[in-house]
């Protein structure tokens, strides 16, 4: 005896409850496109020569900043007023 009350014939679905058997056929369009997006993103992704290279213009750029921010040059407003 099931647990489930019977449903009468006018309030049953016309779609099944459960789905039919597919047949799998070697890859889907789903598993394909996973795969090309996968190697896609492999082949974006930055490697350790690029980071040393951004690394190192990012702290020569803030080093020039910083020079240029500190320098005082010939001013005549200098500590060496008279």
């Amino acid at each position: 005896m099931s647990k489930q009350p019977p449903v009468p014939m006018g309030n049953q679905s016309p779609y099944p409850v459960e789905e039919a058997p597919h047949d799998h056929k070697g890859e889907g369009e789903a598993v394909k496109a996973a795969r090309e997006a996968a190697e896609a993103r492999k082949r974006r992704t930055a490697s350790s020569r690029q980071l040393g290279i951004g690394a190192a213009v990012g702290v020569g750029s803030a080093a020039v900043v910083a020079g240029l921010m500190y320098w005082r040059g010939n001013r005549k407003d200098s500590k060496d007023k008279k």
